[in-house]
């Protein structure tokens, strides 16, 4: 498992290529807008110096980083309260393949809800599984370049629910290293707000390990 201070560096660089754009406060439970779920391309979010063994065993295509608490005007809140999370954690390495990032998420985002550790896990693993990630993606074997857009209209394709500008994509030195959706408190698609999607006019991609 990493050092705990090698995973803060790995969670600084991945929110530095996410698409909030806004100031974290710590804010009160409950108090907050929508929901915005990251799912990280494994083969990037991998390859961070110091990333667990879990995570490259094996590197598939898009895990779950989070699903957190955002606000219309960009702000969102953190660390909102010191109550203990789930008792085992270890269940949710499924999803996120870091067991101190699943801490560190309920720390930082779950306490930000109202709901019990056992249940914003749940309702991470609703809204990580009925999401649904385009075949063509998990299956190349050679990196390639789109554009940003081929990409966000691959995941519309196959996501009919997700109106126009709900599903953003997150890039990094002009690699793909995650993609967003933006969901309701009861987990229904919604257009993203105070959030931006990657402007570059390329992105590569990294093929997932087969």
């Amino acid at each position: 498992m990493m050092k705990i201070g090698r995973l803060f560096g790995v969670v600084l660089v991945l929110a530095a290529m996410s698409g909030v754009c806004g100031a974290q406060q710590k804010g009160e439970p409950g108090k907050f807008d929508f929901y915005l779920m990251n799912l990280s391309w494994a083969p990037e979010f991998c390859s961070v110096p110091g990333a667990s063994a879990e995570c490259k065993t094996p590197s598939k295509g898009f895990i779950l980083h989070g699903l957190w608490a955002q606000n219309d005007d960009g702000s969102y809140p953190v660390f909102c309260s010191e109550r203990p999370g789930p008792a085992h954690p270890e269940a949710n390495l499924d999803m996120t393949p870091d067991l101190e990032l699943l801490k560190h998420e309920w720390a930082k985002h779950g306490t930000c809800t109202t709901l019990s550790p056992e249940a914003f896990f749940g309702q991470e693993r609703k809204a990580y599984t009925t999401f649904k990630v385009p075949q063509s993606l998990l299956a190349i074997d050679h990196e390639v370049q789109m554009r940003p857009q081929e990409i966000l209209d691959l995941f519309g394709k196959i996501n009919p629910g997700f109106p126009p500008g709900s599903i953003l994509l997150s890039c990094g030195n002009n690699r793909l290293t995650a993609v967003e959706a933006c969901l309701d408190k009861d987990l229904r698609p919604i257009v993203c707000k105070g959030l931006r999607t990657c402007r570059a006019n390329v992105v590569k991609i990294t093929p997932p390990a087969h």
